[in-house]
């Protein structure tokens, strides 16, 4: 029985008493994460940063839409908040969000490679792949970020469970400790730790052109 079931065995599906109950269960992973390898992950994202290289985010499902999520905010958000300053910005890259090249690799090859081509085509040296993952198990994430991890490349798991194939391949590994199966906690987790990280960004680029 994982903790989502002990809630609802205990709360029954009463709206309020659910709720509640979900939220401090949340409480409990936050606390339990490890914001030295949110400290690591930011160092790696700002060297990036500095030296011109992109940021690659890779997911599936729930994961594809934090990708998407973290794309956006990577770019545009920090962009907009630090005065639209262009030779500021993280280069940073959904590969989730092309649904042509998706489809076209899944069709015409097997959709374990529909991130692994991708890099192969815009991949340079000193770039940076963010794989998101609750199992750290998807076929087509481990092979993407074994490819990536061969070129040199520094690979960053946003992970859960037990962190999976993926924790052994990632340079870094942020992970969320919670029982296989509980993917729900997970992707709000990584959700979080996307909003602390560009948040970091924004004031760390104002600070640094005294915007603030």
């Amino acid at each position: 029985m994982n903790n989502l079931d002990k809630i609802y065995h205990e709360k029954g599906l009463d709206p309020l008493e659910f709720s509640k109950s979900y939220v401090s269960y949340l409480i409990t992973l936050l606390q339990k994460l490890d914001h030295s390898k949110v400290a690591e992950c930011i160092k790696q994202l700002e060297e990036a940063r500095q030296n011109g290289n992109t940021i690659f985010i890779i997911g599936n499902g729930g994961s594809a839409a934090t990708a998407s999520h973290i794309g956006n905010d990577f770019g545009l958000a920090v962009l907009k908040k630090t005065n639209k300053k262009y030779n500021k910005a993280y280069r940073a890259l959904a590969l989730t969000d092309n649904i042509s090249v998706i489809s076209a690799i899944g069709n015409d090859s097997t959709y374990n490679n529909i991130f692994l081509d991708q890099l192969k085509v815009h991949f340079r040296d000193g770039d940076k792949l963010i794989a998101i993952s609750a199992s750290g198990n998807s076929p087509n994430l481990v092979e993407a970020a074994e490819w990536f991890k061969g070129q040199g490349g520094s690979v960053i798991g946003w992970l859960g469970f037990d962190g999976g194939k993926l924790k052994a391949i990632a340079d870094i590994s942020i992970l969320v400790e919670s029982p296989k199966g509980e993917y729900a906690p997970v992707e709000d987790l990584h959700l979080v730790i996307n909003h602390i990280i560009v948040t970091w960004m924004q004031y760390h680029i104002m600070q640094e052109d005294k915007l603030i």
